[in-house]
């Protein structure tokens, strides 16, 4: 199997994996707000039917043909992870089910 990851292939072209980064992150936020807001987790957060896990799903293989596509780049599996729950964290549209998680609340959403 050959590598195809771009972060793998260059790892020193550092201000074009910041770039596309930043770019996935852009990415996820849009595709947020196409959705109405979404329960995080639930009472089972293996709960692989629960919407926030098909979207997770959904996003990921979206978002990696994305990539490939527009900026001809290959993100690693960690990158997509790492840009989609940033993108979490700054999105209004998420609401948990249990305020007392162990997160400071928030004040923005």
């Amino acid at each position: 199997m050959a590598i195809r990851y771009d972060l793998w292939l260059d790892p020193d072209d550092v201000a074009r994996h910041r770039a596309v980064e930043a770019e996935l992150e852009r990415f996820f936020m849009e595709r947020f707000a196409d959705y109405p807001h979404i329960r995080l987790f639930g009472a089972d957060p293996y709960d692989y039917d629960a919407p926030f896990n098909r979207l997770y799903d959904v996003l990921m293989a979206r978002a990696g043909e994305y990539c490939e596509r527009h900026w001809h780049y290959v993100p690693t599996p960690e990158q997509l992870n790492r840009t989609f729950f940033r993108a979490v964290g700054r999105s209004n549209k998420f609401i948990r089910d249990d305020p007392d998680d162990g997160d400071p609340p928030r004040h923005d959403a």
